[in-house]
């Protein structure tokens, strides 16, 4: 006979369990699972662990509430500090008086440039030179009217001064027989590749330059120097002393320019060129210049006020090589540095070295910006910049002549390339040839006036 009957109410669940049972002789006899009545443990402990990570947190939070009513006085304070502080640049911009400072250091550099033209002028008195000094005067009265009248464009005036200071960098540089040399200023093509080899230690190097002795009476030697650390540093310059050596890879001589990669004096980035058997370059994680004579074997450096460093103005148009914010070149006048500066908003800033001396004798400064540029090279005094076209083929598109402080937008010469991406591209007035560094390949061109 079965009976059915109500037992006892589990905690595990809250609810009553009914259990069959049977009588058997004199006894009830009811089959039970014990484990309905098991207490939950895991539950709990996981409860436990809430509730002190609960605990935990509400005390983190007092603390904290705590704090601020130490902290808040503090900030009360500074920011009545600051309002009273800034109070008084309030009353200088509503009297003119900022805007007087601005127009005061624009005096200023008026004066310095007027000094400079000046001097040139008393050692050699030219049309050029006076016409310019007649100009800097004007400029000079006009800051005047602005004193005055408290009406004017800061902007305006600026760029205006930045153009007599380039018309003025122009007549202090121009040798006497600058113009005989170069008859013919801008260039007007260039040739398809005349040379198209990888370079001889491995095609990974894709970062690096190459090129020939820049100075007009130097030996027939060529150079080739592979970055490596990341694409970023070198230490040392691989020579050849013919052009059939260099395209042969044979007799070569690796000459040391720093004893490793991470030398105060070894290279970063691709600028380097060679001129007069000395290697011009960005010092290691510096704006520095340094130059390195293999002769003697000693090396020299010069800070490059404001140049921006560790890709802070790479050339960056497309297909992008890092560490190149520091760029030498050469021409048959002189060594070139090319970077660019907070002050000129990134734009270009072009300075002309003193090779031996190693010391800045002129700067210009233009309107292109450096990151909108693939690379740059000097031809005759004149700056040309270079853009992406695609994969195979490169423009020269932009050039800054600097005999007379004029920038050209309308140039559209095309040249070949083997790869997307540009190291290094530099010209050689021996050979009147470009040299171009294009991941991991060496490229040289023909050019034509």
């Amino acid at each position: 006979m079965l009976l059915y009957l109500l037992f006892l109410t589990v905690t595990a669940t809250g609810q009553a369990q009914r259990v069959p049972g049977k009588q058997e002789n004199d006894s009830c006899v009811c089959k039970i699972r014990s484990s309905i009545w098991t207490f939950p443990a895991a539950r709990f402990v996981e409860a436990t662990k809430q509730v002190q990570s609960c605990e935990d947190h509400l005390n983190e939070f007092q603390e904290k509430v705590g704090s601020q009513h130490f902290e808040l006085p503090k900030m009360a304070a500074t920011l009545k500090n600051i309002t009273v502080r800034l109070k008084l640049f309030d009353y200088l911009h509503t009297s003119g008086q900022y805007n007087a400072l601005q127009l005061r250091q624009l005096n200023d550099e008026l004066e310095e440039i007027y000094h400079t033209i000046n001097e040139t002028h008393l050692h050699n008195p030219n049309k050029e030179t006076h016409n310019l000094l007649n100009e800097l005067k004007k400029a000079k009265n006009d800051v005047q009217i602005m004193y005055k009248d408290d009406v004017f464009n800061l902007e305006t005036m600026k760029k205006r001064l930045r153009d007599l200071n380039n018309h003025a960098q122009t007549c202090r540089t121009i040798p006497n027989n600058f113009r005989s040399t170069c008859h013919q200023r801008i260039m007007t093509k260039i040739s398809a590749p005349v040379v198209t080899k990888l370079n001889s230690q491995h095609k990974s190097y894709i970062s690096g330059a190459w090129g020939r002795d820049a100075q007009l009476n130097s030996n027939e030697r060529y150079w080739e120097q592979c970055l490596v650390s990341g694409h970023k540093h070198g230490s040392s310059i691989r020579m050849y002393n013919s052009h059939e050596d260099f395209m042969a890879n044979k007799n070569y001589k690796d000459e040391p320019i720093a004893p490793s990669y991470s030398d105060k004096n070894a290279v970063q980035g691709s600028g380097t060129i060679l001129y007069d058997n000395t290697v011009f370059y960005q010092c290691y994680s510096t704006n520095e210049i340094c130059s390195f004579n293999i002769t003697t074997k000693a090396t020299k450096r010069m800070k490059l006020n404001g140049a921006g460093i560790d890709n802070k103005f790479p050339f960056c148009y497309y297909s992008c090589r890092d560490w190149t914010d520091i760029d030498l070149e050469a021409d048959q006048d002189a060594v070139w540095v090319i970077y660019a500066t907070e002050e000129n908003h990134g734009n270009i800033v072009l300075s002309r070295l003193d090779a031996i001396e190693l010391n800045i004798t002129h700067t210009w400064k233009t309107h292109l910006f450096k990151r909108s540029v693939s690379s740059t090279f000097m031809v005759c005094g004149v700056l040309y910049a270079t853009r992406y076209v695609n994969t195979h083929q490169e423009e020269v598109f932009y050039a800054f002549d600097t005999s007379t402080g004029q920038e050209i937008n309308t140039l559209s010469l095309p040249f070949e390339k083997v790869a997307a991406g540009i190291a290094n591209l530099n010209y050689n007035p021996v050979d009147r040839r470009l040299y171009l560094y294009n991941d991991a390949y060496l490229l040289a061109y023909d050019t034509f006036f």
